[in-house]
């Protein structure tokens, strides 16, 4: 199946692999800042041997001592290497660090429930069709999603976690990997466009989600997936896909991905034969 992506850019308003967990309560709360204090010295320590190593190249070669210049300048290069290694890896340890102390939950049942019947009731409207088909409808959108997001998770390579809060945020589903957390929200389309206030709720809970994280103070990034699970024609889709590169968004702070899938080829993957 060929998925398409839509990507955004930030001046428009455009959209991981380890797991979060609960900040543990026993870790000893100096032990990020000690990690951190260490990484920096050892950073200032790198940066003045390549200085002075530098110094001596520029000092050997003025006087035609070619072995010991190529010997300094060679030693210079390692001490580069070994400084962006280094800040790599305390990049790392942060972010991991970071992730421990995300506070998120399973979103409760009730909610879940709610927005559910809320993406229902649209489709039921939409569609014209009468209230007792309701259940056929609740059942079309729950495997939608639920297929959507396996597709998801085997396009980027990475497990999910399905309906959780950042901090009192909920989302379909999340993606974390390293200092990037991607918040995913998934919608069942059967006509050409989303809704404006859909899409105002869902950059509102962007925002929300990433005021949670800078109050916690972690310095991890926010992205949002626009999941759209579609049952368009051709021309349909195309004249979806024409929406919303010129459709205007609020203003956000982050980039926004949107993925097209369509509903029947998910099924031919994840469930017909």
């Amino acid at each position: 199946m060929t998925t398409s992506h839509l990507n955004v850019p930030q001046q428009q308003v455009k959209a991981a692999a380890a797991q979060a967990a609960l900040p543990d309560k026993t870790e000893n709360p100096l032990a990020r800042f000690e990690r951190r204090s260490t990484g920096y010295a050892l950073f200032i320590a790198g940066a003045l041997a390549f200085m002075c190593l530098g110094a001596g190249a520029i000092v050997t070669v003025r006087d035609g001592l070619w072995t010991p210049a190529v010997l300094l300048i060679a030693a210079a290069f390692f001490v580069a290497a070994y400084i962006v290694l280094n800040l790599s890896r305390n990049r790392r340890l942060i972010a991991t660090s970071d992730r421990r102390l995300v506070k998120w939950d399973a979103a409760m049942p009730e909610l879940q429930r709610q927005n559910v019947n809320l993406e229902v009731r649209e489709l039921t409207r939409l569609l014209g069709v009468e209230e007792d088909q309701m259940p056929d409808l609740l059942s079309a959108y729950i495997v939608a999603e639920d297929l959507a997001l396996r597709q998801i998770q085997q396009e980027e390579k990475m497990p999910l976690l399905r309906h959780v809060q950042l901090g009192s945020t909920h989302f379909d589903a999340i993606l974390i990997e390293q200092d990037m957390i991607t918040c995913i929200e998934v919608s069942f389309l059967v006509v050409p466009d989303v809704r404006q206030d859909k899409i105002e709720s869902m950059l509102k809970k962007i925002v929300q989600a990433k005021k949670n994280l800078a109050e916690m103070r972690l310095r991890l990034k926010l992205r949002l997936m626009l999941v759209l699970v579609t049952q368009l024609t051709a021309d349909e889709e195309e004249k979806l896909r024409s929406m919303l590169i010129t459709r205007r968004f609020s203003d956000t702070p982050v980039d926004i991905d949107i993925r097209l899938l369509d509903f029947e080829s998910l099924q031919k993957i994840y469930v017909t034969d």
